[in-house]
């Protein structure tokens, strides 16, 4: 099944302000790219005029690609989608090898417009913290060089282990979709949820207030997610981040691993999302620190590309 950007009708309540960014998206295109054979996954095509169809509809003018786990450390669908885009209103993150890249391979990711990498934690399944740590510690060595940060997708009590690591990395930590917070589970990791909270609040962490369908299941309102963003921004509105999650990729829990069968997208209403957005954030200097700001900040939209 491929995406259709109709499938997303509702438009923001507001116009958003010059420069607002989206902070992940996938692009998907086997024909061209193939995926990677030990995937986890089989998704349809999502590709760059779908992309822009789907920003357009919302207002948003910048966009951050990152790499999907289907793609492995083949980061040539990513690079192709930044040809594409533009440096001038789109940024990557990538997959990468930290034992195995050298620094002339990571600065030319960083001149095609790279400006981070991915560990997903999530779907690989990794609840060993030392192991995670490790892994942190060494993408973070590798990185932080170059100004990038290191962006991780892991659960709740996961990122909560890792907090003491991650305030001691030299690189930015990127936490994906509300920092792996479920409302559903929340009243059993109240402990972890703080612990994460103070790591905001204290740390070099960033947080995404993003798939809100992954953190929460009362659909399409979110309602019960609204503590969850608001103790996350009143931390640092300055490390808060929006992204819509296109093309809604399916969960890890729900796969049976036939790679023969394509996932469907979900048809998730990111409008409606970034409708929820506003609503938490009252003032116009706050919505444009985090749809503008802070992404322009840790992603350098204003750096010129190489030349």
């Amino acid at each position: 099944m491929n995406v259709d950007p109709q499938d997303y009708p509702t438009r923001p309540l507001a116009a958003l302000p010059s420069g607002s960014c989206d902070c992940h998206v996938h692009l998907f295109d086997a024909a061209r790219f193939p995926f990677a054979p030990n995937r986890s996954y089989t998704p349809g095509s999502a590709r760059v005029a779908d992309l822009l169809a789907f920003e357009s509809r919302l207002g948003i003018e910048r966009i951050v690609l990152v790499q999907p786990s289907v793609y492995g450390t083949d980061n040539a669908a990513l690079l192709a989608g930044l040809r594409e885009l533009g440096l001038h209103r789109a940024r990557g993150v990538a997959v990468i090898d930290p034992h195995t890249a050298t620094h002339a391979e990571l600065q030319a990711l960083h001149d095609q417009g790279v400006r981070g990498i991915r560990l997903n934690l999530q779907v690989r399944g990794e609840r060993d913290l030392s192991v995670a740590s490790a892994q942190l510690r060494r993408a973070s060595d590798v990185v932080a060089p170059l100004g990038w940060a290191v962006q991780i997708y892991a659960d709740l009590d996961v990122v909560a282990g890792l907090a003491s690591d991650i305030t001691r990395l030299d690189a930015p930590v990127v936490l994906d979709h509300f920092a792996g917070a479920r409302a559903d589970k929340l009243l059993g990791q109240q402990a972890a949820f703080a612990t994460v909270v103070d790591l905001v609040k204290h740390g070099n962490a960033y947080v995404k207030l993003s798939a809100p369908y992954r953190a929460s299941r009362q659909a399409p309102q979110f309602d019960d997610l609204a503590p969850i963003a608001r103790a996350l921004i009143d931390a640092r509105p300055d490390r808060m981040l929006w992204a819509s999650d296109w093309p809604h990729t399916g969960s890890a829990s729900s796969r049976d691993g036939d790679l023969t069968r394509i996932e469907p997208f979900g048809r998730e209403d990111a409008g409606g999302a970034l409708n929820q957005l506003l609503g938490w954030t009252d003032a116009a200097a706050l919505r444009q620190r985090i749809l503008v700001d802070n992404p322009a900040r840790l992603y350098r939209f204003a750096e010129r590309p190489a030349t």
